[in-house]
């Protein structure tokens, strides 16, 4: 067996921040999960101030907004640990989808603490379910929508939102935090790794476009559970040819029911697998089709849609998040921040295994690839 310890099991040296000459203004996209959280607490403790976005759905949840107002309370309450946190937090309901909200938490930010210096995407969800188990119904079709609504567009919200005060400072680091899915796809969470890689896109992208304006960006890529298990899960219906019966390959289903039935409170019921995904043609229905019926819909009744947020016991929450805690305190407001951090040990290897396997592909098909390049004698670069 090997002696290496994984990143889990090593000490980890108390946070270091940048270098600045004045506390810096973050703007958290989310802040209830886990990680927010201890973030959050992190950012006080040095001195930072904290605008901190509460989606409405989750500040309503009792048991998902339970350690923010728990942290809310012990800032009213005060302490010599706590002195002054009260009035460098400031948490504002936000919904990302709407760019109108995000423009006035923009606005609500500057008015309270006179600039953004960080500004942080952090919202996260995970909807399980492959490509098929994604295309039956209605229902199960808008969990895409709701999917790239949630990981894409409102952190572009976001982004375009801040934008305009970051260009007039000539100065702001923007992180967007991900994780090793934007290099890695996940069976069983395709839509999860398409938005994943299209956020990552977008902001290769921005990165030239914003750096004369003297933004940075960064992207932050922590191991997948580190998101998944800190953020709302929502499975679609299983069909049969996927089930494990069938398909005796891991599947990102059973990992994370099983997790989640480690607690009572959040155990997943037995969802029955459905038969087939086709209509009487035997191809998908289409949801812009018009005519185009789905055969379950016909037969039964629209499958329903379970969701959980993660409970895990708070000691194993610091070892799942700690590491990325520390990361992106280290990372936020860097004078030279990198374009993308991958964060632990088992990450970096696994990313380096990917991109050793694209490589060697390349050179495998090396001869193809120069096959269509045209030389000045007239031929191909294969017969030069």
């Amino acid at each position: 067996m090997s002696d290496r310890k994984d990143s889990t099991s090593l000490p980890r040296p108390a946070t270091a921040f940048p270098t600045h000459n004045s506390p810096r203004t973050w703007l958290l996209t989310s802040a209830l999960s886990p990680l927010q959280i201890r973030l959050i607490r992190l950012l006080l403790a040095h001195g930072d101030y904290v605008v901190a976005c509460l989606p409405p759905n989750e500040i309503g949840d009792d048991i998902r907004s339970a350690e923010f107002r728990d942290l809310v309370n012990e800032c009213k309450k005060g302490g010599k640990d706590r002195e002054g946190w009260k009035d460098r937090l400031r948490g504002i309901r936000c919904d990302g989808r709407s760019m109108g909200q995000c423009m006035a938490v923009v606005a609500e930010a500057v008015q309270a603490f006179k600039r953004i210096d960080i500004l942080l995407c952090c919202k996260s969800e995970a909807v399980v379910g492959t490509v098929e188990e994604l295309s039956t119904t209605p229902v199960t079709r808008n969990l895409v929508r709701d999917q790239f609504e949630t990981i894409f567009f409102s952190q572009v919200n976001f982004i375009k939102a801040t934008l305009p005060r970051l260009r007039s400072q000539h100065n702001g680091h923007i992180v967007v935090l991900t994780s090793i899915g934007g290099h890695i796809g996940t069976p069983g969470m395709p839509m999860y790794t398409a938005a994943t890689w299209a956020l990552e896109g977008f902001c290769d992208s921005l990165a030239y476009e914003i750096a004369p304006f003297n933004i940075k960006l960064t992207i932050v890529q922590p191991n997948k559970e580190i998101q998944t298990l800190t953020n709302r899960i929502v499975f679609a219906p299983p069909l049969a040819p996927y089930d494990a019966s069938a398909n005796p390959a891991p599947r990102i289903r059973d990992m994370l029911t099983t997790v989640l039935n480690m607690n009572p409170e959040t155990a997943v019921p037995t969802m029955q697998p459905r038969a087939s995904t086709t209509n009487g043609t035997n191809t998908p229905a289409s949801a812009g089709t018009p005519g185009a019926f789905d055969s379950q819909s016909q037969s039964e009744p629209e499958p329903e849609l379970i969701a959980r947020y993660p409970s895990i016991p708070p000691t194993a929450v610091d070892k799942l998040v700690m590491e990325t805690v520390h990361a992106l305190a280290a990372i936020g407001g860097h004078e030279n921040p990198p374009a993308r951090h991958i964060v632990g040990f088992e990450g970096a290897i696994a990313v380096k295994e990917k991109l050793k396997t694209v490589t060697e592909e390349l050179e495998d098909f090396a001869g193809a690839t120069v096959s269509v390049d045209i030389v000045e004698t007239g031929g191909s670069a294969a017969d030069a």
